[in-house]
């Protein structure tokens, strides 16, 4: 369950609730956890984010920050403080991000309700809004499922 630590609204998008933060797994709380321990800092949150790009239009980031901006929305859940833009926020609401480990290794996959389409390998996705795909074409993320 996530606790909201602030509530702003931006860019239109509605005021995040406890049902609409993105959550973690308790795997990929584990692994954030263990990475800001990595830095020996306390001032790391996970800034999940949203940008145009990927063969399906917009494609998911992630990276440790210790930058709050005035339009972003903090939270917390399984012990993470979580950090997401105003506009990203629209597209990720509701959304799950784990930790799955393959063959090829491991690295966070997200679960997202607001996604309509994507790309096999999950690093890029469309919403029913249409965003333009941005020029990322097949290939542009890696994927080989095109």
């Amino acid at each position: 369950m996530a606790t909201v630590l602030n509530d702003t609204k931006s860019n239109g998008a509605p005021p995040i609730s406890e049902l609409a933060a993105v959550t973690l797994t308790e795997k990929a709380a584990e692994m954030v956890r263990d990475l800001i321990a990595q830095q020996e800092r306390d001032d790391l949150a996970l800034r999940v984010y949203v940008a145009g790009g990927g063969c399906s239009g917009l494609q998911y980031g992630m990276a440790l920050d210790e930058n709050i901006e005035e339009d972003d929305t903090v939270f917390e859940t399984s012990g993470v403080k979580m950090v997401i833009d105003g506009t990203s926020i629209r597209y990720v609401a509701g959304a799950t991000v784990d930790y799955v480990e393959t063959g090829m290794g491991g690295g966070f996959k997200v679960e997202n309700p607001n996604a309509t389409g994507g790309c096999g390998c999950g690093s890029s996705f469309s919403t029913a809004e249409g965003e333009p795909a941005s020029g990322g074409g097949c290939g542009s993320c890696g994927c080989s499922s095109h």
